[in-house]
């Protein structure tokens, strides 16, 4: 796909006074209003979904922040959204993820790095983001593992993340 520029205006933060509010939310929960933002503001309607969407995933889980940030990269790679793997990196180094982990993430045979646990959750993302269909019997170690609210959380994650991934690549969303 060419890299020329974002399919979509940019929404520039401030300059549409009936976005107030949603910008006023995306900057508490962001600190500011990135790209991805400044696309999403098209639809003000979608942007305020998608934030309080994302920001549920990401801050009102009870999936560990290291696993979290595990599954979104390796969404990123499997659907080849360097934008989102890129601006996932700072927050899976501040969670304990070691930089050996995200490396290995960009292989398409898991690591043994990865502990039973990680990737027992890459596989179901694996399955998730390229087949959609998750095999019985690995959902079933995943529903033996977690609880009925985690396995909400981390499906959750990784279909939220396929959603931002593909809305990502297909508007051309790049740094």
């Amino acid at each position: 796909m060419s890299t020329d520029q974002i399919r979509v205006p940019l929404v520039v933060g401030g300059t549409k006074p009936e976005l107030k509010e949603i910008e006023a939310r995306i900057l508490q929960e962001r600190g500011r209003i990135s790209l991805l933002y400044q696309v999403l503001l098209n639809s003000p309607s979608i942007a305020q979904g998608w934030e309080a969407m994302l920001t549920a995933v990401r801050n009102k889980s009870s999936v560990p922040a290291d696993l979290r940030e595990l599954l979104i990269l390796r969404v990123a790679v499997l659907n080849k959204a360097t934008f989102e793997f890129d601006a996932h990196i700072p927050h899976a180094l501040k969670a304990g993820v070691s930089q050996a982990k995200i490396d290995a993430l960009r292989n398409v045979t898991l690591s043994e790095i990865f502990s039973a646990e990680e990737k027992l959750l890459l596989q179901m993302t694996d399955h998730m983001t390229r087949d959609v269909e998750v095999p019985s019997e690995l959902m079933a170690q995943v529903t033996l593992q977690y609880s009925p609210e985690r396995v909400v959380e981390l499906v959750a994650t990784v279909a939220a993340y396929n959603m931002v991934s593909r809305f990502l690549v297909a508007l051309n969303i790049v740094h």
